[in-house]
């Protein structure tokens, strides 16, 4: 009965040797590098520009004690002007020229406008208030000559379509009062236009 502790002691022995047995290294994971998010380039709106205009919008003339008058009109010229980003806000200034094409008045007429413009960046997209002063002047007909300085304000909104083209659309209104020295006598007018513009 010598074979029990004799196989005994063998199968402490493969045991041991498959407790002790051959373990292969476990290699450490590395974690993947975090990669920052790119950040596209803050837009920026400074600088001077220049461009062109075209739009339609109506004219009406008020006296007191007779009918009003009004008249649709289409409206095209140049614009030049320089805005500064003060980064959420942006300020600048144009100076801008449109020939009137008044449908009851035989003669074009001009419109001249020096306006202040308040905008809001919105990275590639700039909605903007704008407020100033017009200066008209038009052959009004029957011995009226018309040329008034009034007010001029509207909205609009301007769109990059690369850093050096910018299209947009405006809306403004301008009123003049006490025409030709005639009190009570108002000309006031609406225009909608679209601007395309390039930057220096």
């Amino acid at each position: 009965m010598k074979f029990v502790p004799v196989a005994a002691v063998a199968l402490l022995a493969t045991g041991a040797a498959h407790a002790g047995g051959y373990v292969a290294p476990v290699t450490p994971v590395e974690p993947a590098p975090v990669v920052a998010p790119v950040i596209a380039p803050a837009s920026d709106w400074t600088g001077f520009y220049a461009g062109l205009q075209y739009g339609q919008g109506s004219g009406d003339q008020t006296e007191e004690g007779f009918d009003d008058v009004s008249s649709d009109l289409d409206a095209y010229g140049l614009h030049a002007g320089y805005n500064h980003d003060f980064g959420r806000f942006v300020l600048g200034g144009e100076l801008d020229y449109n020939r009137l094409d008044i449908d009851t008045v035989a003669d074009k007429g001009d419109l001249w406008r020096l306006r202040g413009r308040a905008g809001y960046d919105a990275g590639r997209f700039m909605p903007y208030v704008t407020l100033g002063a017009a200066r008209v002047s038009a052959d009004l007909g029957g011995g009226l000559d018309l040329s008034e300085t009034g007010v001029t304000y509207g909205i609009g909104a301007d769109f990059k379509v690369t850093e050096q083209i910018v299209v947009g659309a405006e809306y403004t209104r301008q009123n003049f009062r006490d025409v030709a020295d005639i009190d009570g006598l108002d000309v006031d007018g609406d225009m909608v236009q679209l601007r395309a513009s390039f930057r220096f």
